[in-house]
């Protein structure tokens, strides 16, 4: 016979349970662990009620099992052995002893015992359930009272706690305001069209060694342009008159070429402090809520408060105001000049009194704009009217009502699954 070779057809299969339970494991090791009193009432072949397992009129008497000789104690009808009988259920002292039970032959044999020796702490006449835990378990443990106002403390602490970063931006947004402002009134100034419409306007006063308003025009708008592009000392110093002559000395190239530097230092501060103007700007709009409106109504109130103070120190004594303001720039005996030099004759004491109130003038109207666009009122702090105050009020005690549900959750998950069980 080899492996090929075809079963019989009327081969039966061998008999492999000799206890004729269909139902019971073939090996030990695949038995459930609560099946102890059965084995051991295999093993020493034992009755339900103690004595030894021999049955008279069989061949149990020759050393077999009660199982094995086709009479189990649960088929006799025992009433120990019977599944659902009330000794069975209700534990009876031998079982609970430890006796063995039963030759377990079968597996409602096993489920006898298994409870039979469960304690009895079940009311008679009620089986054993399992209990799942339920979803809302959790919720029903409450923690202690100091442990829930310390998270609420902690909770309204957050609230309260602002962020440092936006109050930084906002700082920097209002101290950057009027330095940008002064820049660009600066540039304003610095232009051809300022110094077109000072030489064309009227009481402008006039050259007196021969400068024409056209030649005014023409050398100022030399120098002007030259504190703008990037050009050399040349660019000034090898310019000429009608006559021939160089029209800047050396000194006064000097003296330009020390303006034009701080002017271009002036112009790049002001181009970074705008950059970052723009990134805080962007930063608070994103991370506060009207944050750009608070550096912005700061910073224009810092800039009439600096704009009106020096306004005052010019008008108090604008010689003295001038002269100092070119010693913080500018090295001692650098910036003087004669009556008959280009310099003074291109750009007279009025034109630097002109330029400065032109400036401050410039810096105000910015300044009063903005604090007038940025002013805080009620609408723009987000407050609502007094006729809307007992709305708020209402839907803060919604707010309240919603919290203190959120709160009693256990309770009332409880009381939902108490009942959906009494509904069950």
């Amino acid at each position: 016979m080899t492996e090929k070779t075809p079963t019989p057809p009327n081969r039966q299969d061998p008999h492999l349970d000799p206890a004729d339970d269909t139902a019971e494991p073939a090996f030990d090791w695949m038995k459930p662990a609560g099946t102890g009193a059965g084995t051991a009432a295999n093993a020493q072949g034992t009755t339900p009620a103690g004595h030894t397992s021999p049955v008279p009129g069989t061949d149990a008497g020759k050393g077999q099992p009660a199982a094995s000789a086709g009479i189990p104690a649960s088929r006799a009808g025992s009433p120990a052995s019977r599944a659902g009988s009330p000794a069975s259920r209700a534990g009876s002292p031998a079982s609970q002893a430890g006796t063995p039970v039963s030759q377990a032959g079968s597996r409602a044999d096993r489920k006898a015992a298994e409870s039979a020796v469960e304690p009895a702490a079940e009311p008679q006449g009620r089986g054993t359930h399992f209990r799942e835990p339920l979803p809302t378990s959790a919720l029903q443990v409450r923690p202690p009272q100091d442990e829930v106002e310390r998270r609420n403390a902690e909770r309204e602490l957050a609230n309260n706690t602002k962020p440092v970063l936006p109050r930084v931006m906002q700082v920097l947004l209002a101290v950057f305001y009027p330095l940008v402002l002064l820049v660009l009134a600066v540039r304003a100034v610095a232009s051809p069209l300022f110094l077109w419409v000072e030489y064309n306007r009227p009481g402008f006063p006039g050259d007196g060694y021969g400068f024409s308003a056209d030649d005014r025009m023409t050398y100022g708008s030399y120098a002007v342009d030259y504190l703008s592009n990037w050009s050399g000392p040349r660019y000034l110093g090898e310019l000429v008159n009608r006559s021939g002559d160089a029209l800047f000395q050396e000194g006064e190239v000097s003296h330009m070429a020390d303006v034009k530097l701080v002017i271009l230092s002036t112009f790049g501060g002001g181009a970074l402090l705008i950059l970052l103007g723009i990134i805080a700007i962007i930063y608070l709009r994103r991370r506060s809520t009207g944050g750009v409106r608070r550096g912005l109504f700061a910073g224009s109130v810092a800039t009439l408060v600096i704009i009106l103070g020096l306004g005052t120190l010019a008008a108090l004594g604008w010689q003295q105001f001038f002269t100092e303001f070119h010693r913080i720039f500018f090295a001692n005996g650098t910036w003087t000049f004669a009556l008959d030099d280009t310099l003074i004759r291109l750009f007279p004491g009025q034109f630097w009194v002109d330029s400065g109130i032109v400036i401050g003038a410039l810096v105000l109207i910015a300044s009063v704009a903005t604090l007038i666009l940025t002013w805080p009122t009620r609408k723009r702090r987000g407050l609502a009217r007094k006729t809307n105050d007992k709305d708020t009020d209402a839907q803060d005690a919604s707010a309240t009502d919603s919290e203190a549900g959120t709160t009693d959750l256990p309770d009332a998950a409880q009381r939902r699954t108490r009942g959906n069980s009494a509904t069950v």
